[in-house]
This record gives structure tokens, sequence and C-alpha cells, in this order.
């Protein structure tokens, strides 16, 4: 009996610890203004967006991002604000009405092969340079299919900024 209610206890505890400390991978913070994740990729909608350092328009502007399409993660929301990074980390506060939902994505390796099926050893399709910003399409456990006005191919995730690695998008 008491084997049995040792076991029981610290099967209980084991199941109080995971409640009370989640995995970190399966957590997701929601913002508290769109109820969104957070973390999130968006897009930049408008060909420049001034970033500030804070939530409103008395704040300073310490960048400014010139690049309609680029992609950027969302850190924070605040009424009609969103705290935004870049691939280099750079980013502060924009407003939402400058960004948008579209994906896009940054290829991060040099002379990149799009391939016209997600298998390294596929056939290349098109090259990308790396920094280009290419349209996010469907996503496999590994692959993404990324589209341009001229390129259209498979590109493995790890080669991506503006995906998740567990993301699946069809």
């Amino acid at each position: 009996m008491s084997r049995f209610f040792s076991i029981a206890t610290g099967i209980c505890m084991a199941s109080a610890f995971i409640v009370a400390f989640p995995d970190p991978m399966f957590a997701q913070e929601r913002g508290k203004v769109t109820k969104l994740p957070i973390p999130r990729f968006v897009s930049m909608k408008a060909k420049k967006g001034n970033v500030r350092r804070g939530p409103n328009r008395s704040y300073r502007i310490d960048w400014v991002f010139k690049h309609q399409n680029m992609p950027l993660m969302v850190t924070a929301e605040h009424e009609h604000w969103r705290r935004v990074e870049d691939l280099e980390g750079q980013g502060g506060w924009i407003h939402y009405s400058l960004l948008t939902g579209v994906r896009n994505v940054i290829i991060t390796a040099p002379n990149l092969a799009l391939r016209i099926k997600p298998n390294i050893d596929a056939a290349p399709a098109a090259y990308a340079e790396k920094g280009a910003v290419v349209k996010l399409e469907i996503c496999q456990l590994d692959w993404c299919t990324v589209t341009s006005e001229r390129l259209k191919g498979w590109v493995e995730k790890t080669n991506l900024w503006g995906v998740w690695a567990h993301e699946i998008r069809e």
C-alpha cells in the first residue's frame, strides 16, 4: 500500500510541475490587442515605415524601414502599435496600419537553389540571392515553397527567416 501511495504521489507532483512550468515550445503568449500569437511574423505593407522608441507618435524615430514586403517579427502589442524586430534583431514600435499578415521570408543562404521538389537532390528550378525577400507559400516539416515575380521553388526552412521551424502551411 505504501509503495502505491508513493507512486501516486510522485505522479501527482510531476503533473503539478508540468502544469506550473509548461514546455516553452508549446506555450504561446497572445497579444493583448489582437489576441494573435506573440511572437508572430508579419510583413511591411508600406514602402516606408518609421520605427519608434515607444508606442506613440510622440516617441523618437530610431529607424526607418524602407523595404515593402520585408518580414518582421511582432514581439508585443500596445493599442495601435506593434513592437517588431527584423532579421538582425533591430526594431522598435511601428503603427499597425503599416503592416500586413501576408507572409514573406528572407533567403539567408548565398546563391540558394530553389528546387522543383522538396528534396536536396531535386533539380534546381531557380536560384535566389542571400537577402532576397520572397512570398511564403506551402510549408512541410523541413521544406517550404516560396515565390516571387520570377521565381518559384522549394527551399529548406533552415535557409529562411520568417517561418518557424515547426510551422506547417497548406
